[in-house]
């Protein structure tokens, strides 16, 4: 990959310098051509408008010998009209037939192309200008003597080698810009592409590294740059990725344990139920106190059953959402009273000392007071199940900033230090044997939890084992999303 992208990268580099020098290439010879040419009729129109040269070879034409004394006279200025009788040469030419008379031209040129500006002097017409993409550059003038009707041409004609040698020149000097930058364009190309394409490689390979499930090699970029910018967002990604697939797979375990728990915890019931029943359907002289006894442990069991589907029921609709909380204004402080006093006879039948100590008028809160109830009732009555008889149960209730709080303390058997992580987690139980005869199902905290946490509050445990369980119970007044 990084070789190809190397490639690439060169090849790049290497036409970009083709095109800027041919650029630059066509732009001189064109700037080149169009100043010799604008400079060769600029200096040929100067003198023979601006100089008596004109006036005098007309009056050295009405003249015997007018030829040579032209010659001459023409000869005198090549200096001033840039004869060099190599590249541009003057011609006296015959003024009805064009033919040539004399020139400057040392290899004795006596035949030349009738041109246009040759044909615009016999017709009497200056001829000072020309194309400036032709192959020559050249002007032609009418000298015809005073009196006469006809008479001679001037004709001075530039071949351009001058202009096509500096071309040749530029073009051999553009070549080796070429070649010159061709080579330091290599040079950079392969420091960019190290530079820019070992992040990309690195990149590709933790790509595939993540491919095969290794999530822990990470990009080192230095610079603040777009791809030091995308190989810090590749690492947080990986991070992300790792994150996720480590949550999804305690989330399975959580699941296989969850499905696990189900199961037992139903198959318990049933096979008490399904025992009972057998026996009873079996034998036929079972004395009626024992059948009353299995009946009525067949009811429990049928009871138990019934309460852990119901709580399924409900932490499955607090997970979907579906179970919409019903917000109303109403007295956090009336709540706790009535939950006090609901759970009371129980205390009392255990000899348990149950007490009740709010702050004067908590205020109303918003949420769903039925909720809040049985969040209350679930808490409470764990302390009274794991509090033995004779034990002490208090409930306390205040304000903190914009919170109301409840707190439930009691001196039972407590929970050991490596379980309260857990113990809002479906199904866990520290004692699952007593809290199976006591009749929990391990779901009442965790109903409690995310009634809570969809309130907007939260709750904290602390406990000592042998001394004693604290269960704060923190709401917003305002309900949940409030400051």
């Amino acid at each position: 990959m990084s070789r190809s992208l190397r490639i690439k990268l060169v090849f790049i580099m290497l036409l970009l310098i083709v095109l800027l020098m041919t650029v630059v290439l066509v732009f001189l010879i064109r700037g080149v051509q169009n100043f010799h040419t604008e400079q060769f009729y600029s200096q040929i129109r100067s003198v023979l408008t601006q100089t008596e040269l004109v006036n005098d070879l007309r009056v050295e034409a009405g003249k015997d010998g007018a030829v040579d004394r032209m010659f001459r006279l023409l000869s005198a200025s090549s200096g001033e009209l840039g004869i060099d009788k190599i590249t541009r040469n003057f011609y006296i030419l015959d003024g009805t037939t064009g033919e040539v008379l004399e020139t400057s031209d040392r290899d004795g040129n006596a035949r030349i192309n009738i041109t246009q500006s040759i044909l615009t002097a016999i017709n009497g017409e200056n001829a000072l200008g020309g194309s400036y993409r032709a192959d020559y550059m050249d002007v032609a003038l009418p000298i015809i003597p005073a009196g006469a009707e006809s008479g001679y041409v001037v004709y001075i004609i530039d071949n351009k080698q001058t202009v096509q040698n500096q071309n040749a020149e530029i073009f051999s000097l553009i070549l080796e810009a070429v070649l010159v930058g061709f080579a330091i364009s290599i040079v950079i190309s392969l420091i960019i592409s190290r530079t820019l394409l070992s992040p990309i490689q690195g990149m590709t390979k933790a790509a595939e590294a993540m491919a095969d499930g290794d999530f822990s090699r990470k990009i080192t970029v230095d610079s603040v740059d777009e791809i030091g910018i995308l190989a810090t967002t590749f690492n947080d990604m990986a991070a992300r990725i790792e994150t996720m697939l480590e949550e999804l797979k305690n989330a399975e375990t959580l699941r296989r344990e969850f499905v696990a728990n189900v199961s037992h915890e139903l198959r318990t019931p049933l096979t008490s139920i399904r025992t009972y029943a057998e026996t009873l359907s079996d034998n036929h002289e079972i004395a009626p106190e024992t059948e009353e006894e299995f009946l009525r442990v067949i009811i429990n069991e049928s009871d138990r059953m019934t309460k852990i589907v119901q709580d399924l029921l409900e932490l499955s609709r607090l997970d979907s959402g579906h179970d919409t909380l019903v917000v109303e204004p109403f007295s956090i402080e009336r709540s706790v009273r009535d939950v006090h006093a609901a759970l009371a006879l129980e205390a009392r039948k255990r000899d348990q000392s149950f007490d009740l100590e709010l702050e004067w008028k908590l205020p109303m809160i918003r949420g769903d007071r039925a909720r809040i109830e049985q969040v209350l009732m679930n808490i409470i009555t764990n302390a009274l199940k794991y509090t033995p008889d004779g034990g002490k149960i208090d409930i306390y209730g205040g304000v903190s900033n914009d919170n109301v709080w409840i707190r439930i303390e009691d001196d039972g058997v407590g929970i050991p230090k490596d379980d309260l992580t857990r113990v809002f987690d479906r199904f866990y139980r520290v004692e699952k044997a007593r809290a199976r005869e006591s009749g929990g199902t391990g779901l009442g905290l965790a109903i409690a939890k995310e009634i809570v946490t969809r309130h907007g509050g939260d709750i904290t445990i602390e406990s000592v084992p042998g001394e004693g369980t604290s269960v704060t119970v923190t709401l917003p007044i305002g309900g949940a999303g409030a400051p």
